[in-house]
């Protein structure tokens, strides 16, 4: 059997993906309480969220998302790491920004300690693409994208999607700067 360089490449994006995942899995998090959910897109459903993606950006008047889905198009798959939007019940935090979680939950806010736990999360799934020079980047409207695609449950409204591509350039460098800056 001879496998082709393509298709190695497509296949170790794929098992670095698994790595990614079990590394968002396993991060550090506040106070123990796992609440970090990791979905691996690949094929027709990633195209789906390539397109859904490029509709928010249409839709929100942002060109950045319409880039960004173009690199998702051309990925070999997208790991999506997401965060269930559960406060922590700890009383006078206010690290929010609101007094308690009570008032916090009122108003549709997410928990700090939540973001921060995704926040540790990605940085640990990159940090296992770049072990394995796995071209790679952390991408909101892609995470957007996928809870407005329904690829969670209800409760995890914050998403951040990372893209995987082998190749003698990475995809997701020299991508007009100007369509993010303001």
């Amino acid at each position: 059997m001879i496998k082709k360089m393509e298709d190695a490449e497509r296949d170790t994006a794929l098992r670095v993906a698994d790595l990614m995942a079990a590394a968002a899995r396993t991060a550090p998090k506040a106070s123990g309480k796992d609440k970090v959910v990791t979905v691996i897109v690949t094929g027709d459903d990633m195209m789906a969220l390539a397109d859904e993606t490029e509709k928010a950006g249409k839709e929100y008047g942002e060109d950045f998302f319409i880039r960004d889905a173009n690199n998702v198009r051309n990925s070999h798959c997208v790991v999506v790491i997401g965060v269930v939007s559960e406060p922590f019940g700890i009383g006078n935090c206010g690290m929010c920004g609101f007094k308690n979680c009570g008032e916090m939950r009122k108003t549709g806010a997410n928990c700090a300690f939540n973001v921060s736990d995704l926040g540790i999360a990605v940085g640990s799934a990159v940090s296992v693409a770049a072990d394995h020079r796995i071209d790679n980047r952390v991408m909101y409207s892609v995470g957007r994208g996928a809870v407005r695609m329904g690829l969670f449950p209800d409760d995890v409204r914050v998403a951040y999607a990372i893209p995987l591509y082998t190749g003698s350039k990475s995809i997701y460098f020299d991508r007009n700067p100007g369509a993010v800056l303001r």
